[in-house]
């Protein structure tokens, strides 16, 4: 979009229409009111993480229609991305600047309701529209090393058993924090980023957060739009599904648990029914049925309903455009076979491909692997010791899965761009062994890279920027040693100019406060102690101005 045809902000203040669109009557509406493109495109791996989000429309829209109820992103690093509006001078564009970044190589989902009207009283169709993009990670050498191991238990001989959990700025002061979900405990734990730029994370925060009996995978989302990053389980011996509303500070509400069928084994966010706020799908393995949770816009979920998708044992799930028509599809993993199901602008689900798999498929992950602009999948099945690539055709079609040999009992798969080189790589998790790092080659072919040691059992990855210096570093679950380990990319990666610990080229107020927030003793590695004598002072303040700018 042209920034000479942005025109004011919409919050507070009103907009400029055209005088021509004044005149059309809106008594009358057209038909649907529809999204003509993006800015970032859907699917697209290289997004900067500070991108302004627009979206064109095939006509003039309603201004007044524009809110954070219809419009709104989420990045899955940073949290919400609330921002002020504006529209272009013909009034088909529409720009959310958001008030904060979106963190480096994470997936940001864009939600738009309908509620969205066009001045000729059109509006956007009943299932509203949904794309999601990622951003651009830094260049790296994927040479990780270990900077800290952390107990996730509150004292010695705790059984835990932490599966998984999520990356997200629990209270938004720009570093990603930990939420550690434990199917003994049957709890959510939060570790917060030290906030150093050392990759390190505190000790959790007490108390837990209660959930359902044994939770598993977990999904971070603004379910109430409140500005502030919630969380959802499927909890697996509790047949059901927990939300907790985050406080913005690190902790949760109390968790509403609403039943669904049972074995609650995979979760996915998407918005199901085209009003803006974000619903839930769930697999119930046992039930071998799909459960639709419904978000009444305040994050309170009371509507649930049931759906076949018509394999046997229905575990992962996962959801995205895979056709590129504006709605957010399923991708549902079984006992042995992998399911596309395309959302009908009428409503539901039909399914598109179906691909067998050797093995239970335990988890699932969407994203362009081959560069095509299109979603494809990749997921772990736990019996066979192998994880499948499968590329779509761009009508959600899956073409027949490559396989890649893993270690005994793959349980979890994540993705990321380790590298900085555009393209998504892969990490297994394997319950009797470690986690394997796969390299893309830019076409959706892997080869193995690496092989990092569990002390146990390899249960979860999390690749993420733990140390705000732009490249992706990962964070290891093991489940059975009640245990985290934290890598940092290529090694420490010391910033180019000193004080600039968030990587952003100036060295300002956010690196003031990673400094004080480090005052005092601070033994290396300290990036935050300027002169290395090992405390954290006047001396390094007097360092960092020096720079200011």
């Amino acid at each position: 979009m042209d920034p000479n045809d942005e025109v004011s902000d919409h919050l507070g203040m009103n907009m400029h229409v055209p005088a021509l669109a004044l005149l059309i009557s809106t008594s009358v509406a057209a038909q649907d009111l529809e999204v003509v493109s993006t800015t970032p495109p859907r699917a697209t791996l290289v997004a900067d993480v500070g991108s302004s989000i627009s979206v064109t429309f095939d006509r003039a829209i309603d201004p007044s229609t524009i809110e954070l109820s219809t419009f709104h992103a989420f990045s899955r690093g940073a949290g919400p991305l609330p921002g002020s509006f504006s529209i272009s001078k013909n009034g088909r564009t529409v720009t959310l600047d958001p008030i904060r970044d979106a963190s480096p190589g994470e997936p940001v989902t864009v939600t738009l309701g309908n509620g969205i009207r066009g001045l000729d009283g059109s509006s956007l169709r009943s299932r509203g529209h949904q794309f999601r993009y990622w951003t651009k990670a830094r260049e790296a050498a994927m040479e990780f090393e270990v900077v800290q191991s952390i107990t996730t238990s509150a004292f010695p001989g705790e059984q835990v058993i932490p599966y998984g959990g999520t990356a997200t700025d629990l209270d938004g002061d720009g570093w990603i924090d930990l939420s550690i979900v434990n199917e003994e405990t049957n709890d959510v734990r939060v570790f917060m980023n030290s906030a150093d730029g050392t990759c390190r994370i505190d000790d959790f925060l007490q108390p837990t957060n209660p959930v359902g009996a044994v939770p598993s995978p977990s999904e971070a989302a603004d379910f109430n739009l409140d500005g502030r990053p919630d969380l959802c389980t499927a909890n697996i011996s509790g047949d059901s599904v927990s939300i907790l509303l985050g406080n913005g500070d690190g902790t949760y509400a109390p968790a509403q648990t609403l039943p669904t069928g049972n074995g609650a084994r995979g979760i996915a966010v998407l918005d199901l029914d085209g009003d803006g706020d974000l619903d839930i799908a769930s697999t119930a393995y046992y039930s071998s049925i799909l459960v639709l949770l419904y978000n009444d816009g305040s994050g309170v979920f009371g509507d649930v309903t049931t759906y076949q998708a018509g394999i046997s044992g229905e575990w992962s799930i996962q959801a995205d455009d895979l056709n590129g028509d504006g709605l957010f599809d399923l991708v549902v993993g079984g006992q042995s076979q992998v399911r596309v199901m395309l959302a009908s602008e009428s409503g539901g689900f039909q399914t598109q491909s179906t691909r067998s798999v050797s093995g239970r498929t335990w988890q699932l992950n969407l994203g362009d692997f081959d560069g095509d602009a299109d979603v494809d999948v990749a997921c772990v099945n736990s019996f066979s010791d192998q994880g499948y690539i499968f590329l779509n055709d761009g009508s959600g079609t899956l073409a027949n899965g490559t396989n890649y040999a893993t270690d005994d009992f793959p349980l979890a798969s994540d993705i990321g761009d380790l590298d900085g080189d555009g393209d998504l790589d892969w990490i297994t998790s394997s319950y009797g062994g470690d986690w394997f790092l796969f390299e893309n080659e830019g076409d959706g072919s892997f080869s193995f890279h690496e092989s990092f040691d569990a002390p146990i059992a390899a249960s979860c990855s999390l690749p993420v920027d733990m140390d705000n210096d732009g490249d992706l570093d990962i964070v290891f679950v093991d489940e059975l040693d009640d245990s985290m380990l934290i890598l940092q990319n290529s090694g420490l990666n010391p910033p180019d100019i000193p004080g600039d610990f968030d990587g952003d080229g100036v060295v300002g107020g956010a690196d003031l406060g990673v400094l004080l927030a480090s005052w005092g003793p601070c033994p290396a590695p300290c990036p935050a102690d300027l002169n290395g004598d090992g405390v954290v002072g006047g001396a390094d303040i007097g360092l960092l101005l020096v720079n200011w700018g």
